[in-house]
């Protein structure tokens, strides 16, 4: 499976009182990888939450990924993604199965993003490249950094930190395959612009 697109990431306080209607809207215009992030301790919403969208998810053949929570995705039978500080990939992967996607974050690390690969990861992550609401204090990549990537790592890049539609375009002349949008995509005034901006994200991305 190719893993090309936009990667769509949750936030339940951004999307509070409107979370199915706008994860809804964003898959309408094109989703490649939902990731669905929760740092909440409330496992009984998380659950239900997680299978409504797994739920949604099939509906539009799009793959569903749970952050942090590998045992949640086991249970779902989707993907994780796991930070750095979240422990090895191999037993994770173990766990998950060989086609199941697990994603690493690797911060604007090559070192670990080949550590991860060589772990098993489906795609690695690098950011964040612009000020992001969501990870304020995560350092910094570059557009260099991208090169060297595509140079030295034969799976799916991914890039994250305050990506919009307006500053997404040089990421994607670097070689990211996948855009991972949180605010850009669902800080809209409606669902319609929340696809919107999903069509136009992917735009982006075809026209490489």
């Amino acid at each position: 499976m190719k893993l090309r697109g936009l990667y769509a990431i949750t936030d339940s306080q951004l999307l509070a009182g409107k979370f199915l209607a706008y994860v809804e809207a964003a898959l309408e215009g094109g989703v490649t990888l939902l990731q669905y992030r929760d740092k909440s301790s409330d496992e009984a919403r998380r659950l239900r939450e997680a299978e409504a969208l797994r739920n949604l998810c099939e509906r539009y053949k799009t793959q569903l990924i749970i952050n942090d929570d590998a045992e949640l995705a086991a249970r779902l039978g989707v993907g994780v993604h796991l930070g750095q500080t979240d422990g090895p990939l191999a037993p994770v992967r173990a766990l998950l199965g060989h086609k199941a996607i697990v994603g690493a974050t690797c911060h604007a690390s090559l070192a670990l993003a080949e550590q991860a690969a060589r772990e098993g990861a489906s795609y690695v992550a690098f950011g964040r490249f612009f000020n992001s609401n969501t990870k304020p204090g995560a350092p910094s990549a570059d557009l260099e950094l991208l090169e060297q990537a595509r140079i030295k790592l034969h799976i799916p890049v991914c890039a994250i930190g305050g990506i919009t539609l307006e500053n997404a375009a040089p990421l994607v002349a670097h070689g990211v395959d996948l855009l991972a949008v949180v605010h850009g995509l669902f800080g809209a005034d409606s669902s319609a612009e929340v696809t919107r901006r999903a069509r136009a994200f992917n735009e982006l991305l075809q026209n490489k």
